[in-house]
């Protein structure tokens, strides 16, 4: 069912892959508890599509549940968490917190250097949303002292 929903988001159902990430999640939370790392996984998916709905509060705490279950099952520093905690920094940029975004990026940054190497896709994709993020911010900056005069 998780799968399924992967392939209907990557299609452009985004109701249809909601339903089946919340039906998976159904399930594996009757299967496995509320507290299992693919209940993570599970929530991680549901927070992607929530945000690719628009629903970035829903995002948001979909990103935080998943990433509370993969610190408290696979420890704080593992390559999974950095999944979640990347997440949690795009729809925390989404969502105008800039600084926590960047703070998200940069943990996850660390954990992704730190286990795959700097070369590795995943830590790349996230110094590119940290650099991106940091083109935001100065351009947020320069407009701030435009608008402040001379």
């Amino acid at each position: 069912m998780n799968n399924l929903g992967n392939v209907l988001q990557d299609l452009g159902d985004l109701a249809g892959a909601k339903a089946a990430f919340e039906r998976a999640l159904r399930i594996d939370e009757a299967a496995y508890g509320v507290d299992h790392p693919d209940v993570a996984t599970v929530v991680n998916n549901l927070g992607m599509v929530l945000q690719d709905l628009g629903d970035l509060a829903g995002a948001k705490a979909a990103f935080e549940r998943a990433l509370g279950i993969g610190e408290a099952t696979l420890g704080k520093d593992h390559p999974n968490v950095a999944i979640r905690v990347n997440n949690l920094g795009l729809v925390l940029q989404d969502l105008g917190d800039l600084a926590g975004a960047k703070a998200a990026f940069e943990r996850a940054l660390g954990i992704f250097t730190k286990f795959l190497g700097p070369d590795h896709p995943n830590t790349r994709r996230v110094q590119d949303n940290l650099e991106a993020l940091e083109r935001e911010m100065g351009a947020r900056r320069r407009v701030g002292r435009t608008r402040g005069g001379a």
